[in-house]
């Protein structure tokens, strides 16, 4: 099926397919009798979004509460086994680069290295320095001081003055310009711990995205992109959970996703 008779068919079930939205952000959008497909998603993507958003469709059918919960590979494969995330997984790396989080994890090793050259700058001074420790010496400079602030947030506006008008901004990119007394250590464990937010949150967004791709849901309707996009791989990198799906398929399980399939 091309895009025109996929939609024709999906609209002959009573579905409402728009291609003009924004899809919420998304390449495509299922909400119950409703199927967005972003106006900005590239011609040799629509259909396996498409099926995609099908794949949610007919999951609803079998489990109304997916919106909720992200549903279940009970009520997907009508067994619950690890081997369909583990399986799956892999098929979602294969049909989303995005799944794989490539940049984040770049991103992320480049804050450790950072980490790691910072440290070393302050072990020059403070050579029994330890990240996992109160560093005392820093601690007892960095009270009167508004410094301090820095330890919390990249980027700080100080207001001063009997009304407040005057302020200055200090951020972690100029703090020699902003304290030029402070000793290069204390600079630099100001810089660590500045590279450590910043860790904390991509490790946050990775686990976010992750924890995403990995609903029951998600896997499904990636599969079935998958078996569009190249059957022979899918079933090779998911034998145990392609060997289920075509069976409950050819039982009519899966509903007329038998016919879109075929």
């Amino acid at each position: 099926m091309n895009e025109k008779e996929l939609i024709r068919y999906f609209e002959s079930l009573g579905l409402k397919v728009n291609t003009t939205t924004k899809a919420r952000g998304h390449l495509g959008f299922f909400m119950k009798n409703r199927i967005d497909i972003s106006k900005n998603v590239p011609k040799n993507r629509v259909v396996p979004t498409l099926l995609h958003e099908f794949a949610h469709y007919i999951h609803y059918g079998i489990e109304p509460d997916i919106a909720k919960n992200g549903g279940t590979f009970k009520k997907i494969f009508c067994e619950d086994n690890p081997i369909f995330e583990t399986e799956l997984f892999k098929v979602t790396n294969f049909v989303d680069e995005n799944s794989l989080c490539v940049r984040l994890f770049e991103h992320k090793d480049r804050i450790k290295a950072q980490i790691k050259e910072y440290e070393a700058v302050i072990k020059e001074e403070y050579p029994r320095f330890l990240r996992s420790k109160p560093f005392k010496e820093f601690d007892k400079y960095i009270k009167k001081s508004n410094a301090k602030y820095l330890l919390k947030y990249d980027r700080v506006k100080i207001l001063s003055g009997f009304w407040r008008k005057r302020y200055q901004i200090l951020s972690v990119n100029t703090i020699e310009n902003d304290f030029p007394d402070m000793p290069e250590a204390f600079a630099a464990y100001i810089r660590l711990r500045s590279c450590q937010r910043k860790q904390k949150r991509i490790s946050s967004r990775i686990n976010k995205l992750q924890k995403y791709y990995k609903r029951p849901t998600e896997l499904f309707a990636r599969l079935i992109e998958g078996l569009y996009i190249d059957k022979e791989w899918v079933c090779a990198i998911a034998p145990y959970s392609t060997e289920c799906f075509y069976r409950l398929l050819d039982e009519g399980y899966y509903n007329q996703l038998k016919y879109v399939i075929s």
